[in-house]
C-alpha cells in the first residue's frame, strides 16, 4: 500500500522533478545516488520556508527599528515638554516667594506705621489730658477769687453800716477816710485784675476746647486709618495662610498637630514681634491691640509652616527628566504575582541619572534590601519616612545626615525590577501614603 502511494507521488511530482541522479566517482569504482521526484520536492518546499522565513524576520527586523526611531523622537519631544514645564513651575515658584517677602516687606513698614501712630496717638491723649487738668485748675481759681471779691463787698458794706449806726453818717475822721479809699482802691485793683484774669482765662479755656475737638478729630482720622491698615493685613495674612493650610491637609497631615510640633522644638520667644499684654493698671487690651495680636499670631503660624515646609518632602527625587510609569495603589504585578498594592511612584529615565532627598533628614538605611534591591531610607520629622529603591550606587551612610537636595544615589536596576527606575515612597507612622499628593501640593503652593 504504501509501496503504491510512494509511487503515485513520484509519478505525479515527476512532471515537475525529474528523477536526477548524483555520480559518486573513486580511483577503483563509480557509484551514484538517485534522486526521485519526492526527495527533490521535499528539498526545494525546505529552501523555499527557509528563504521565507528569513525574508519575514527581516521586515520585522526593519519595521521594529523604524518603530523604535520615532519612539525615540516622542520621547526626546515629551522630555522637552516637560523640562519647559519644570522650568515655568520653577519661574512661578521663584515669583511666588519674591511676592511673600515684598508682602513681608509690607507688612512690616505697616506695622512700623501702626506703632508711630499709637505713640503719637498717647502723646496727644496725655497733652489734652494735661489741658483739661490745667483748665480745671483755672476755673477752680476763678471761683475762688469771685468768691473772695464777693465776700469783700459783702464786708465792705457791713462796715459801712456799722459806721453810719455808730456816727450817724459814713463819713469818719481823715484817717478812716484814707484808709478807706485805700481799701476801696485796692479791692478795685483786685477786681479789675480778676476781671482780666478771668476773661483770659476763658479765652485759654475756649482754645484748650478747641485744640481738643481738633485732636479728637485726627483721633478719629487715626482710628479709621488704623481700621483699613488691619483690614488690610488681616486680608494678607488670610490670603497666605489658606494655601499653606491647604497644602498640608492634602498631604494627609493635621495642620493644628503639625503646628504643636513645630512650636515645641522651636519654642524660643522674644524680638520685636512680642504679642501686645495687659498693662500694668490692669486695663484690658483696646480693639487694635486685640487685631494686632491676631496678625502676630497669624505671622507666627505662617513661619512655623514654613519650617514644616522645609522638613516635609515637598520635593521631587529627580531633577533632570524623567516620566511617571506606576503611580501609587493596587495594579497587576510586572512579575505575575497577582493584583497587589504598588506602595509607591515609580520615575523612569537613565541609568546613573542622580537621585536627591526630598526633605531633610537622616539616613536609618542604606544597601541591599530583598526585593527593593539598593534601598535607602530616610527619617525626616513629624513621623515621615522616604524610601528611593532599585539604586545602581548608594552615595550616602546610615546615620548620616542630610538636607533636601543632597544627592543620595543614582538610578538602576537592582533588585525585584523590570528596567530602569526610581521606586520612590512617602511613609507616615510607618503607613504608604501616595507621594505625588506631596508633589502636587508643593506645586499648587510654590
Amino acid at each position: 500500500m504504501l509501496k503504491r502511494l510512494s509511487y503515485r507521488i513520484n509519478t505525479g511530482l515527476g512532471r515537475y522533478f525529474p528523477e536526477q541522479r548524483l555520480f559518486l566517482k573513486s580511483d577503483t569504482d563509480t557509484r551514484f545516488i538517485r534522486l526521485q521526484p519526492l526527495t527533490q520536492a521535499v528539498a526545494v518546499t525546505g529552501a523555499a520556508l527557509c528563504l521565507g522565513w528569513t525574508i519575514l524576520a527581516t521586515s520585522i527586523l526593519l519595521m521594529d527599528s523604524i518603530s523604535a526611531g520615532s519612539g525615540r523622537d516622542q520621547a526626546l519631544r515629551q522630555q522637552s515638554l516637560y523640562e519647559a514645564r519644570l522650568n515655568a513651575l520653577s519661574a512661578d515658584r521663584d515669583l511666588r516667594a519674591v511676592e511673600a517677602m515684598r508682602a513681608q516687606e509690607r507688612f512690616n513698614l505697616a506695622l512700623k506705621e501702626v506703632s508711630d501712630m499709637q505713640a503719637r496717638l498717647l502723646a496727644s491723649e496725655d497733652g489734652r489730658r494735661e489741658m483739661e487738668t490745667g483748665v480745671e485748675v483755672i476755673q477752680n481759681t476763678l471761683r475762688r477769687t469771685i468768691k473772695e471779691r464777693d465776700a469783700a463787698r459783702t464786708e465792705n458794706a457791713t462796715l459801712t453800716a456799722s459806721l453810719q449806726e455808730q456816727t450817724g453818717s459814713t463819713r469818719t475822721g481823715e484817717g478812716r477816710i484814707r484808709d478807706a479809699a485805700a481799701t476801696v482802691e485796692a479791692l478795685a485793683a483786685a477786681l479789675s485784675g480778676t476781671s482780666e484774669q478771668r476773661d483770659s482765662i476763658a479765652l485759654v479755656a475756649m482754645a484748650a476746647r478747641e485744640e481738643t475737638e481738633e485732636i479728637a478729630a485726627q483721633k478719629r482720622a487715626l482710628e479709621v486709618k488704623n481700621d483699613m491698615i488691619f483690614n488690610r493685613l488681616e486680608e494678607a495674612v488670610a490670603l497666605s495662610m489658606e494655601p499653606l493650610d491647604k497644602m498640608f491637609r492634602s498631604a494627609g497631615m493635621s495642620p493644628d498637630d503639625l503646628l504643636r510640633t513645630v512650636r515645641r522644638g522651636y519654642s524660643g520667644q522674644g524680638g520685636p514681634l512680642t504679642p501686645f499684654t495687659l498693662s500694668t493698671k490692669g486695663e484690658p487690651l483696646s480693639n487694635d491691640e486685640i487685631r494686632a495680636n491676631a496678625i502676630l499670631q497669624g505671622l507666627d503660624h505662617m513661619n512655623l509652616y514654613r519650617l514644616a515646609a522645609s522638613k516635609s518632602p515637598f520635593a521631587t527625587p529627580l531633577k533632570s527628566g524623567f516620566r511617571f510609569t506606576s503611580p501609587f495603589g493596587y495594579r497587576n504585578d510586572p512579575k505575575g504575582a497577582g493584583r497587589r498594592l504598588h506602595a509607591g511612584t515609580d520615575f523612569a529615565a537613565p541609568y546613573g541619572t542622580p537621585i536627591y532627598a526630598t526633605a531633610d533628614g537622616v539616613v536609618t538605611h542604606a544597601g541591599w534590601a530583598s526585593g527593593y534591591g539598593r534601598l535607602v531610607k530616610i527619617k525626616h520629622e513629624f513621623g515621615i519616612e522616604t524610601r528611593y529603591a532599585h539604586q545602581s550606587n548608594i552615595r550616602v551612610k546610615v546615620g548620616q545626615r542630610v538636607s533636601r537636595g543632597d544627592r543620595i544615589g543614582d538610578m538602576g536596576n537592582s533588585g525585584r525590577s523590570t528596567g530602569t527606575h526610581l521606586h520612590y515612597e512617602v511613609r507616615i507612622g510607618g503607613k504608604p501614603v501616595n507621594p505625588m499628593t506631596f508633589i502636587k501640593a508643593a506645586t499648587d503652593v510654590f
